[in-house]
């Protein structure tokens, strides 16, 4: 029979060990011994030896409670993890962090970062949620910098129509109408031509080739 290892007093994780208590019989012979352990919660509860040396259990079981607080804190204590707005929440975080996502290049990698009022682990995404809502936001529309060289941030976000967000871009390519500053997709729109053929047109000769066609085409009209 093997000597019985006395556990008074020691600590295991959040246990303490205060003293012995009732053995139980194992059903194949020999004795499980139990320990009467205080947790740093103030509960008590009997442990056998065997879990508390190999640590299988560190607490009368508050330990797991607290990370799984931890985790619905952070994660689903707001219940809309499978919404669109979750969903652009964490594809907003991704292009400003995430070096392997194919749009790095145009966000973190040109120093976009978003406030840490909307990155905040425990309440980011309900701040950038309630901000969403109290903004605009609607399912057909998706977030859009003001400034595009500034961060994701309450005062340079807006929620804008796929081709607002089209105007927008660092991509453009802009040209002057009557003494102001016009992207082509505005401008098809001022022109009433289809985009795709507006920007053939402006490729064979630019505005005068556009401000002639339209010309020729009143005239044939009229």
């Amino acid at each position: 029979m093997s000597k019985i290892i006395d556990l008074t007093g020691k600590r295991f994780g959040k246990l303490i060990v205060i003293e012995k208590g009732q053995s139980i019989k194992r059903p194949k012979g020999g004795t499980r011994v139990r320990w009467l352990c205080k947790c740093d919660c103030g509960n008590f509860k009997l442990i056998n030896s065997e879990h508390l040396i190999s640590n299988k259990i560190i607490s009368c079981g508050c330990y797991r409670k607290e990370i799984m607080r931890s985790k619905n804190n952070i994660n689903y204590k707001h219940g809309k993890t499978h919404t669109r707005l979750y969903n652009i929440y964490n594809n907003m975080k991704s292009r400003c962090y995430n070096k392997n996502n194919k749009r790095y290049k145009n966000y973190g990698g040109r120093g976009i970062t978003i406030c840490d009022e909307w990155l905040n682990k425990e309440s980011g995404f309900l701040n950038f949620y309630n901000w969403a809502i109290q903004n605009g936001y609607k399912n057909d529309l998706t977030i859009d910098r003001i400034d595009v060289n500034s961060n994701y941030e309450p005062n340079n976000c807006r929620w804008a129509t796929a081709r607002e967000q089209m105007n927008n871009t660092t991509r453009n390519h802009y040209l002057i109408y009557k003494g102001q500053k016009y992207t082509m997709a505005q401008l098809s729109k001022i022109f009433k031509i289809k985009y795709d053929i507006f920007k053939k047109i402006i490729k064979r000769g630019g505005l005068k080739q556009v401000c002639q066609e339209l010309k020729e085409k009143y005239e044939e009209i009229n």
